[in-house]
């Protein structure tokens, strides 16, 4: 690694993110000169408050980049079939080409059952079995979106991934567990060794301590302090917790900023980090079911 500066440097996930967005575009061009309109459904059923902000989101973020948007919201007392049906129905739709369920789903729906639902070719989450089944034997089709930011994210930050020693905090089905398997995979933003900690890990700050990247995606506020880095690491923060009340209600995230911004190299920070990037990458996997359902061929890198 370089040779470091007295603070780290910031990671910027809005200009990263808007440079994808940009070759996103470009893309959607390319499709629809051909004919095709890339369509992207996105199914809510809950009424979660911060759900719906982040559908309204990723409908303003497919309108920038002209992709279709089509979403249903379905009542939270709701049986579980018409969620079913619905699912159904936009796997059916020739003008759809990827399918977001927005999690979490109401109580006393069966989740994974919703996500099995999904055409694999349309899972641009990338959560179905068959897609986390090739994602495990280094054939992704779909990488789920927020370790997609995080490995692109990485490369921007001038990271040398092969040979790397990472260190991913927690073990989630969204983050940390397919995080590994593709650091894990062959190519030059790959190659990693990766360790994976989670809440029953002894010692945690003996892992992190010898780590070149570290991914804190636990959920825990300020978990990781800079006295637990390694000088000159790279931190991904992944979490963002409200703490607070009133007006001193603040966003924060899993790394305590401050005193690892004083040992790192760089840091992502929160928010403007990780989170455009998640959001990004929904679109490049939109605009990739799209281009492979038509037979396109598109660049995307």
């Amino acid at each position: 690694m370089r040779e470091r500066a007295d603070r780290a440097d910031v990671i910027d996930g809005e200009a990263v993110a808007a440079a994808v967005r940009e070759t996103v575009s470009g893309a959607v061009d390319r499709l629809r000169s051909e004919g095709v309109t890339p369509g992207l459904a996105t199914v809510l059923m809950s009424d979660d408050p911060a759900s719906e902000t982040y559908v309204r989101m990723k409908q303003r973020d497919c309108e920038d980049v002209g992709i279709e948007s089509r979403h249903v919201e379905l009542d939270t007392d709701a049986p579980q079939s018409e969620l079913f049906e619905t699912i159904d129905e936009l796997n059916d739709d020739p003008a759809i080409d990827g399918i977001l369920i927005q999690r979490p789903l109401t109580d006393g729906v069966d989740e994974p059952a919703a996500l099995r639902r999904v055409d694999p070719e349309k899972d641009v989450d990338g959560f179905h079995p068959e897609n986390v089944g090739r994602l495990v034997t280094g054939d992704p089709r779909f990488v789920p979106c927020t370790p997609l930011g995080i490995q692109r994210l990485l490369t921007e930050a001038g990271v040398e991934i092969p040979g790397a020693d990472v260190v991913v905090i927690g073990r989630s089905e969204l983050v940390g567990k397919p995080l590994a398997n593709l650091l894990l995979g062959r190519g030059d933003d790959a190659d990693a060794t990766v360790t994976v900690c989670h809440s029953k890990t002894d010692d945690l700050t003996a892992h992190v301590s010898r780590a070149d990247v570290v991914v804190v995606a636990a959920g825990v506020p300020e978990l990781v302090t800079g006295e637990m880095l390694a000088e000159g690491s790279v931190v991904i923060d992944v979490g963002i917790n409200a703490v607070g009340e009133g007006d001193d209600r603040e966003l924060i995230g899993d790394v305590e900023y401050e005193s690892a911004s004083q040992v790192a190299d760089a840091i992502t920070p929160v928010p403007g980090g990780v989170g455009p990037m998640t959001r990004a990458m929904l679109l490049r996997n939109t605009v990739t079911a799209a281009a492979r359902q038509a037979g396109v061929e598109i660049e995307l890198d």
